[in-house]
């Protein structure tokens, strides 16, 4: 075991304009010399989502090394811990190696990520997984969702890092009507998306919810929409650039940026400390 020493700790919410109500996640600026079972332990007490602790990059092209924790396990990617790691990075002093974008180092490889219109933003990696689920996962899915199989528009496996499912209602108004049964849906992890109706301007396109298989949900997922995001513009049901709303059935005001450039996938939000200070490890 390491010697207890004071690190640098910041907890940033990430997703939401209005401060503590997106999604928080832990940061560990100093995360050098700890273990595995020793950065675990440390995630488990935060009992957030997810925790991370940053470190010195292996990769000569990186400009941190990031390993990211759940309660229970350590993730290869998770979207909006990597929105709170680099925004916690940069104001701990970190200088990126190329102007205008910080590159990330995590299990998955490297990921770019960029700050514009006053959002961070990172590259979505490639799904790993990403194919029509299975006629009898899909079956259990609809059971622990309460859903008449008939409700479900669509559905595709949509893994980059979370072995998420993604799953397309006909309404957003449907999404938010879902009441999930969590000993049923005992470890899947169901992302839920459906339209909502042409409004202002500013009216978010998609309505969200990530349905963890812990039975637990998640406030705003950036993995979730990284999947969905590739998927509904494949299938021609989303436009180049669009906003999802998450995390309204929680009382937050997730808002979720995404935006298609050749290739990549940028998904972004606004990224704000609410905490920050030292922690004993």
């Amino acid at each position: 075991m390491a010697a207890v020493r004071t690190r640098r700790f910041a907890q940033v919410d990430v997703f939401s304009a209005e401060p503590v109500r997106g999604n928080p996640v832990a940061v560990v600026v100093d995360g050098d010399g700890l273990d595995q079972e020793e950065m675990q332990r440390f995630a488990s007490w935060t009992n957030l989502s997810e925790t991370t602790f940053l470190l010195p990059p292996a990769d000569p092209a990186a400009d941190y090394r990031v390993r990211i924790f759940t309660v229970d396990g350590e993730l290869p990617f998770a979207g909006h811990p990597t929105l709170g790691s680099a925004h916690a990075w940069l104001e701990a002093g970190g200088r990126p190696r190329a102007a205008g974008e910080v590159v990330q180092e995590c299990a998955a490889g490297l990921v770019r990520v960029r700050h514009e219109d006053d959002r961070w933003a990172f590259a979505a990696p490639p799904l790993t997984r990403y194919e029509p689920v299975d006629a009898v996962t899909l079956a259990r899915a609809a059971a622990a969702l309460r859903l008449d199989p008939a409700d479900v528009v669509d559905a595709s496996w949509l893994v980059n890092g979370p072995e998420w499912i993604g799953i397309l209602l006909g309404s957003a108004d449907a999404v938010l009507a879902v009441r999930p049964d969590g000993a049923v849906l005992d470890g899947l992890f169901v992302g839920l998306v459906g339209p909502v109706p042409a409004g202002a301007d500013d009216t978010p396109a998609f309505e969200v919810r990530g349905l963890m298989g812990t039975g637990q949900e998640d406030p705003v997922t950036g993995s979730l929409n990284a999947g969905l995001a590739r998927w509904l513009v494949d299938t021609g049901r989303a436009p180049d650039r669009y906003v999802a709303a998450q995390g309204t059935v929680l009382g937050r005001a997730g808002r979720v940026h995404v935006r298609v450039d050749g290739d990549d996938i940028w998904v972004g939000g606004r990224t704000t400390t609410v905490v920050t200070g030292t922690v004993g490890l």
